[in-house]
């Protein structure tokens, strides 16, 4: 009623006189605080100095952002306490409560697109949900409110159900904003479990993963009962729904309880190489409900953490990150063989992802019908990086050194013998032809 009456009292004032003195000098105020706050705002966040850092690119587009009305309506204040005439002011009591609430609502949408992942959506709406806001509380504001909550709450029929859109919307809305405040808790908890560094990193997914859906189903049992909704009878639908779901959802809740033991027991974690079905690549997903294995050509396999549960899985840096790589090769066997493992170990040591701890090994395996067998072992850390570049780099650096010590590697060769030729025999039918 308070808001109304302020209103109401504007209405009478511009009723009177719309161009008496007293009015003339609030619109002159109201304007004046609108271009100096205006002309300060555009000054102030174009000297604003940029960074990196993510507090700071927050705070400054905080202050981008209430920095037209917040000078705005200093200015206001200001004027109404110089001009001074009591009740005499209510062009500028109404055009205080308008300005500072335009402030704050652009600094909560502000935040609110930060609490969520960034999505283009979100940024481009961004405008248009800060002016639906503002819009209705500045119908609030003004008393303008009533009339329409009055229409909207003039009860509907459908059938034998009586209804009203004023509890449809107002069901809505709490529904939404239950859930917008959910979400931005868990995206807050995620952020803050997130650089917890003494926490295993798949414990820290199983925590943002858990706390998500705890925020997400007490913001709807929060939603519903504020709709009006008993909550009992959600009692009986869920126990029918949950017998149907079981059946036909079976699948679907095995990878999820799959992806929960996987995230609890760390047996895979993210960044870790491994093969399973059929598939060698690194981890670079590992959600609830699958896990994402990219190929070392590119390719990216999505792989059902059933799948994971169910068959053998091989992780290749499961408890250490080193892998072994291996090449064959032969040398004749006029070739010095006490000197070739030195020359292949060299070679290896050409390559910078080549450790040295373990050290390169070159072996002799076996003296072959063309050639010497041999082996040259050596570990790397960043089998994701690829293997067939480096095995090609350490292969031409065994060829050049091996020209360089005349070190033969053996080819097949194929000889053809002819031991006796037939005499050529010309009979009489022949000369005859």
């Amino acid at each position: 009623m308070h808001n109304y009456s302020q209103f109401d009292a504007l209405l009478r004032t511009f009723g009177q006189d719309m161009r008496s003195t007293n009015n003339l000098i609030q619109i002159a105020i109201l304007l004046a605080s609108l271009a100096i706050g205006w002309a300060l705002s555009t000054r102030l966040t174009s000297h604003l100095p940029t960074s990196e850092r993510l507090a700071w690119r927050l705070g400054r587009g905080g202050i981008s952002r209430i920095a037209f009305p917040a000078v705005a309506l200093a200015g206001l204040v200001i004027g109404k306490l110089l001009y001074g005439r009591g009740d005499l002011t209510a062009i500028l009591n109404i055009a205080i409560s308008l300005v500072g609430a335009f402030a704050l609502v652009r600094l909560a949408v502000y935040m609110l697109r930060h609490a969520f992942p960034p999505h283009p959506l979100l940024k481009a709406s961004e405008q248009f949900i800060a002016f639906l806001l503002w819009s209705s509380v500045a119908l609030y504001i003004t008393g303008l409110d009533a009339p329409i909550v009055a229409y909207l709450d003039e009860p509907l029929r459908l059938g034998t159900y009586h209804f009203t859109l004023l509890a449809i919307l107002t069901a809505l809305g709490s529904v939404i904003v239950t859930l917008i405040v959910a979400l931005w808790l868990s995206r807050l908890t995620e952020t803050r479990l997130l650089r917890v560094d003494t926490l295993d990193r798949s414990l820290r997914m199983v925590l943002v993963k858990f706390f998500r859906a705890l925020f997400l189903v007490i913001a709807v049992l929060i939603a519903l009962s504020m709709a009006g909704i008993d909550l009992t009878v959600l009692s009986v639908f869920g126990g029918a729904l949950g017998v149907g779901l079981g059946f036909g959802l079976q699948k679907v809740f095995s990878n999820y309880v799959s992806g929960f033991i996987i995230l609890l027991d760390r047996s895979i974690r993210p960044g870790d190489m491994i093969t399973a079905d059929n598939r060698y690549g690194r981890v670079t997903q590992l959600n609830t409900r699958y896990t994402v294995v990219k190929s070392l050509d590119g390719t990216e396999a999505i792989i059902p953490n059933d799948t994971l549960m169910t068959t053998t899985v091989i992780n290749h840096s499961y408890s250490d990150p080193r892998v072994l790589l291996k090449l064959e090769l032969q040398v004749a066997y006029e070739s010095p063989l006490e000197t070739v493992p030195g020359l292949l170990i060299e070679a290896a040591h050409s390559e910078s992802r080549v450790l040295r701890d373990p050290p390169v090994v070159a072996v002799v395996k076996g003296f072959a019908d063309s050639g010497i067998n041999l082996e040259l072992q050596f570990w790397i850390t960043d089998p994701e990086n690829g293997q067939s570049v480096l095995k090609s780099n350490i292969l031409l650096a065994i060829w050049q050194t091996f020209n360089r010590h005349n070190i033969r590697i053996p080819y097949p060769l194929r000889e053809l013998r002819i031991t006796e030729v037939p005499p050529l025999s010309i009979t009489a039918s022949d000369k005859l032809n």
